[in-house]
């Protein structure tokens, strides 16, 4: 399997080879004959940022060419990477729209959508955590494959694969925004569904922080005495805790004080333990 990551762009996974017609540039296609990505990760579109880009591509056209494959039996294109140019330009009443023809399987529909959405706009963590899993359970690749194709950690893609593991109401409120990624993994640590809304239930009633809610958990899980309230973490150090959360895929709490600090890194089996031990050792 070929190897490549976020960090090389869409090149890394878009193979050569474009018909003679269309070599290195591209060609203006109706935009009723493309067809959307059956294989898109992202299920919404805010309607606000669609309309900005329509305005944008009225008055100076697309300036980046979708990418598209064609089906040579009925010559409809089928959306690549591209479907919020593709949506604003309908939206904009464009006739055409540019694009570039490639030939590509159905494991690269996903994973050029899936790379094309992180590396423009970030998705929803569900609808990161659908395609992390529907490249693992329809084309077999695992999680560290996965992660070499999106520039991730191996435990950044279990735990996002994790969440669809959550009950569904608190799919549904991370879905809606109203608790973070963080949240919702913090929650993860729970062994039970009524745990889990209850802290829930909290999180939203109290407005609590991913820092307030992981030392909540803590406390419920009799991991360490809570005698008294947490005390408020300043904003640039719950910050740098998020960031590192996000690049190592686990728990992260950053102490720091006047004469130094601490930085715990947790971990919940042998196997993720070896996965942040390469990772940080780069090894």
């Amino acid at each position: 399997m070929r190897k490549g990551g976020l960090g090389k762009g869409l090149d890394a996974l878009i193979p050569s080879g474009l018909p003679p017609q269309t070599e290195g540039n591209a060609t203006l296609v109706p935009v009723d004959q493309i067809v959307p990505n059956p294989r898109q990760p992202r299920h919404t579109i805010e309607n606000d940022s669609l309309k900005e880009l329509a305005d944008s591509i009225r008055e100076h056209g697309i300036l980046q060419p979708l990418i598209v494959s064609m089906d040579a039996d009925n010559g409809a294109y089928t959306l690549v990477a591209g479907e919020r140019r593709w949506r604003a330009a309908k939206l904009a009443k464009m006739e055409t729209v540019p694009v570039l023809v490639r030939q590509v399987t159905e494991q690269q529909l996903i994973e050029l959508a899936l790379i094309e959405n992180l590396q423009r706009t970030d998705l929803m963590p569900l609808e990161t955590a659908e395609a992390y899993h529907n490249l693992s359970e329809d084309f077999g690749m695992t999680h560290e494959e996965i992660a070499a194709r999106v520039g991730k950690s191996r435990v950044a893609v279990t735990n996002t694969i994790r969440l669809l593991n959550l009950p569904e109401k608190i799919r549904q409120t991370l879905a809606e925004q109203r608790i973070s990624e963080g949240h919702a993994r913090a929650l993860l640590a729970l062994n039970s569904t009524v745990a889990q809304l209850s802290v829930l239930h909290t999180i939203l009633e109290k407005d609590l922080t991913v820092r307030q809610t992981e030392e909540l958990i803590r406390h419920l899980s009799g991991t360490r005495p809570a005698p008294h309230p947490p005390k408020p973490v300043e904003p640039e150090i719950e910050a740098l805790e998020e960031r590192l959360r996000t690049i190592l895929g686990t728990r992260v709490t950053l102490r720091h004080g006047k004469r130094g600090g601490s930085l715990t890194i947790h971990y919940y089996s042998d196997e993720e333990l070896n996965a942040l031990v390469a990772q940080i050792l780069k090894e």
